[in-house]
C-alpha cells in the first residue's frame, strides 16, 4: 500500500472550474494503478482553486512516468450527457510520493465531455532522452492524436498550406479565443458599426462631399496618431517617414543603380538635390532609396458598389541628405512602363498632381502591406509554424471585401509573392543587410526591432544550450526534424529557392530558426498590425482602393478628381470597422516574455526566463525615453506593447 498526495490546479478563466468529476491513474516503472477517484464532499475543481486529495495505491508502482487524467459527469448528470457536458481548465497536477519530492505534471489545457489526458512530469526531454518504453509509446501516441486531430488542406493553389477546418465553431477549446476575448472583440466591432450605421454612413454608397466630411465623420475613436496623422499626411516628410515606421516599413532599400524603367534625370531632381551634386554623386554616396511596388503590375482588381476598381505599380525615389534632414521623396513613377502616359511626378509638379502621386502609392502601400507583410508574413506562416508545433512536437519538448484588389486580386498576389519569399526576408538582420539600410536615420522599426530580436535570440540561445549540447544532438532529434521538414514542405511548399530550411544541422541553425519563429509571430507581428488605425483613420492617408484610374498626364488633377478617385463611403467604413478591430488587442493579453502557464519546471530554464525578461523590460525603458523626444512616439515595438503570439 502507497498513499500519494495529489494537489490539483483549475485556472482562473471563466467557465474553467466543472462539476465533473476526476479520477487518476498513476503510471510507473513496475505498473500503472487502476483510476483512483479524486472526491471530497461537494464541489471540486472551482475555478482559481488548488485542492489536495489523498489517494492510496494498493500496490508499489515503481518510478513515476505518466499521470492519466480522466473526467466523467457526476452521476445525477450522466442521464443527460452530452447536454450537461462541462469544460474544464486544468492547470496543473501535483503528486506527492510516498518518499521522495513533489512532481510537477503541467498541463494547462482544457478537458472537455467525458475525456482523458495523459501528463508527463515537466522536466523538458528531447525524443531520444526517453529511454523507457512506456515514455516513448506515449510521444508516439499523443503525436499520433494530434496529427488525426490538426490535419493540412490547400485552402488557394500557391498559398501556404492551412489548417483543416472549415469553421472556428469546430475548434476545440483549446486552440479557440477565451471567452473575455471573445466578448471583446465583438463588443468592439459592434459599438463602431452601430455608430456608423446611426450616422447613415455604412450604406452610402456615394462619394465623400468634401475631406472637411471625412474629418467630421472620423472625430471619434482618436488617438494621438490619428490627430498626427491628419494633420501631417499631405507633408512629404511624412509620406518618407511612413517607409521607415508606417505599416509597411520593409519595403524601403538603397539604390545604387536606378532601374533601366525608372528614368529620373538630374533636372527633375535638382531642386530638391540642392547645388553641386548630382544623381550619379548621391547614387555613389548611398543617399538615395527605392521603394518598387512592381509586383503589384497587372493584378486584378476589385468591384465595388458595381464599379470597377483601379490599382498601379509605383516606383518612388527617396533622398536622405547627409547628416541632416529628414528623408524625402524624389519623384514617383506610377507603373513599371514609363513613356507619355506613365509620366514621373515630382514635388515640383502643381500641388493636386503631387498629392495624388502620393496617393496612389499609398493605395499601394495598403495592399502590399495587407496581404504580403500582413496577412501571408505574419498569419499565414505563423499559421503554418502553429500546426506544425501541434503536429510535430510533444508537449514535453522544449520548443476581403472592401479592398482595391479584392479576393481574387489578393489570392493572386500572394501566390505571386510566395515564388521570390525567402528565408531572409523573415530574418531581421539578413533582411536589414540586404536591403542597405543599417544606417539610415530614425528608422525606429529597424533600430527597437534589431534590440527585441537580440533579446530573443539570447534567450533562445540559452534555451537551447540547456536541451541540446552539441551539433550531433540537433540533428538527432527526429520531433524537431520533423517539425522543420513540415514547415518547409506545407509552408513553403518544398521550394529550395526560398533558402528556408528543410533540415537543421548545428546549434547556431536552430538557434537563429526559433529566433525568427518567436520574433515573426510577436514583434513582427506588433510591428505591421498594431498601427493598422493609427495610420488608416483618415483614409485619405491610406486608401484601400480608387476609383478611378491613374492619371497619364500632368495638370489634370483637381480637389474634385482626388475626392472622386478616393473610396466610397460605405468602403471606407467598412475597412475602418476592420482596421478598428485588428488594431486593438481584445483583452487578455500576454506580452512578450510573459509566460503564465508554467511549462517548464527546471530551475535552468525558469532563469533563462526571468533574464529574458529582466532585457526586455531594459529595452522598454530606454524606447520610452527616446520617444519623449518625438513628435510621434514609436511604440509598435515597446515589449510592453507586443504579444507573445498572433493572437488577432
Amino acid at each position: 500500500m502507497a498513499e500519494f498526495r495529489v494537489r490539483v490546479s483549475t485556472g482562473e478563466a471563466f467557465g474553467a472550474g466543472t462539476w465533473d468529476k476526476m479520477s487518476v491513474i498513476i503510471v510507473g516503472t513496475e505498473g500503472e494503478t487502476l483510476p483512483l477517484p479524486l472526491d471530497h464532499f461537494g464541489k471540486e475543481f472551482t475555478a482559481g482553486a488548488e485542492e489536495d486529495f489523498e489517494v492510496t495505491c494498493p500496490q508499489d508502482v515503481g518510478r513515476v512516468l505518466l499521470l492519466r487524467v480522466h473526467k466523467t459527469p457526476p452521476a445525477l448528470l450522466r442521464p443527460f450527457w452530452p447536454l450537461a457536458s462541462d469544460a474544464w481548465f486544468c492547470r496543473w497536477f501535483q503528486l506527492t510520493p510516498p518518499q521522495g519530492d513533489p512532481l510537477r505534471f503541467p498541463c494547462y489545457q482544457w478537458l472537455e465531455d467525458q475525456g482523458s489526458l495523459v501528463l508527463r512530469e515537466g522536466t523538458a526531454k528531447i525524443s531520444w532522452e526517453d529511454h523507457h518504453p512506456t515514455l516513448q509509446q506515449q510521444r508516439q501516441e499523443e503525436l499520433q492524436a494530434r496529427r488525426e486531430t490538426y490535419s493540412w488542406k490547400t485552402y488557394i493553389p500557391g498559398w501556404p498550406h492551412c489548417f483543416n477546418e472549415e469553421t472556428v465553431k469546430n475548434l476545440d477549446l483549446n486552440i479557440k479565443y477565451s471567452l473575455a476575448k471573445n466578448i471583446t472583440f465583438y463588443l468592439r466591432g459592434s459599438s463602431m458599426l452601430a455608430d456608423l450605421k446611426l450616422k447613415g454612413l455604412l450604406d452610402r454608397k456615394g462619394l465623400w462631399k468634401s475631406l472637411e466630411e471625412m474629418r467630421s465623420v472620423f472625430n471619434f475613436r482618436k488617438t494621438p496618431a490619428v490627430e498626427y496623422v491628419f494633420e501631417h499626411w499631405q507633408e512629404d516628410a511624412f509620406f518618407a517617414y511612413q517607409f521607415l515606421n508606417g505599416l509597411n516599413p520593409v519595403l524601403i532599400r538603397r539604390c545604387r543603380h536606378l532601374p533601366k524603367n525608372f528614368p529620373v534625370t538630374d533636372a527633375m531632381v535638382a531642386p530638391v538635390l540642392g547645388p553641386g551634386t548630382s544623381l550619379q554623386a548621391e547614387l555613389e554616396k548611398g543617399s538615395l532609396f527605392l521603394v518598387d511596388h512592381g509586383i503589384l503590375s497587372g493584378i486584378r482588381t476589385n468591384v465595388i458598389n458595381g464599379r470597377p476598381q483601379f490599382s498601379t505599380a509605383p516606383m518612388t525615389l527617396l533622398y536622405q541628405r547627409p547628416g541632416c534632414g529628414p528623408l524625402l521623396p524624389l519623384a514617383i513613377q506610377l507603373s513599371q512602363t514609363p513613356g507619355p502616359d506613365s509620366p514621373i511626378f515630382l514635388p515640383s509638379d502643381d500641388k493636386w498632381d503631387w498629392l495624388l502621386a502620393k496617393t496612389w502609392v499609398r493605395n499601394a502601400e495598403f495592399s502590399i502591406h495587407e496581404a504580403l507583410t500582413h496577412l501571408l508574413q505574419v498569419h499565414l506562416v505563423t499559421e503554418v509554424f502553429t500546426l506544425a508545433t501541434l503536429r510535430q512536437l510533444p508537449h514535453c519538448h522544449p520548443l476581403f471585401k472592401s479592398t482595391g484588389l479584392g479576393i481574387e486580386g489578393f489570392s493572386e498576389l500572394i501566390q505571386r509573392y510566395m515564388e521570390q519569399l525567402n528565408y531572409s526576408v523573415l530574418c531581421l538582420p539578413e533582411d536589414i543587410r540586404a536591403r542597405g539600410v543599417e544606417d539610415i536615420p530614425d528608422y525606429y522599426y529597424r533600430d527597437d526591432g534589431m534590440q527585441v530580436w537580440g533579446a530573443v535570440e539570447c534567450f533562445v540561445s540559452e534555451m537551447i544550450g540547456i536541451y541540446y549540447l552539441s551539433d550531433e544532438s540537433v540533428r538527432d532529434d527526429s520531433e524537431l526534424q520533423a517539425w522543420v521538414w513540415e514547415i518547409f514542405s506545407e509552408g513553403f511548399l518544398g521550394r529550395e529557392s526560398s533558402g528556408v530550411p528543410s533540415s537543421l544541422g548545428t546549434r547556431e541553425a536552430l538557434i537563429q530558426y526559433i529566433t525568427m519563429v518567436i520574433f515573426t509571430c510577436s514583434a513582427k507581428h506588433s510591428a505591421v498590425g498594431t498601427g493598422q488605425f493609427d495610420f488608416s483613420a483618415w483614409m485619405p492617408n491610406l486608401p484601400p482602393t480608387m476609383q478611378l484610374p491613374p492619371p497619364t498626364s500632368k495638370g489634370q488633377a483637381s480637389p474634385e478628381g482626388f475626392i472622386a478617385t478616393l473610396p466610397p463611403v460605405n468602403a471606407t467604413c467598412d475597412v475602418i470597422i476592420a482596421l478598428w478591430v485588428l488594431s486593438k488587442e481584445p483583452g487578455d493579453r500576454r506580452p512578450l516574455g510573459t509566460y503564465p502557464d508554467e511549462h517548464f519546471t527546471e530551475a535552468a530554464p525558469c532563469w533563462s526566463i526571468a533574464a529574458f525578461q529582466s532585457r526586455l523590460a531594459q529595452i522598454s525603458r530606454d524606447i520610452q525615453e527616446r520617444n519623449q523626444d518625438l513628435e510621434l512616439p514609436y511604440t509598435y515595438l515597446d515589449p510592453p506593447n507586443i504579444e507573445n503570439s498572433v493572437s488577432i
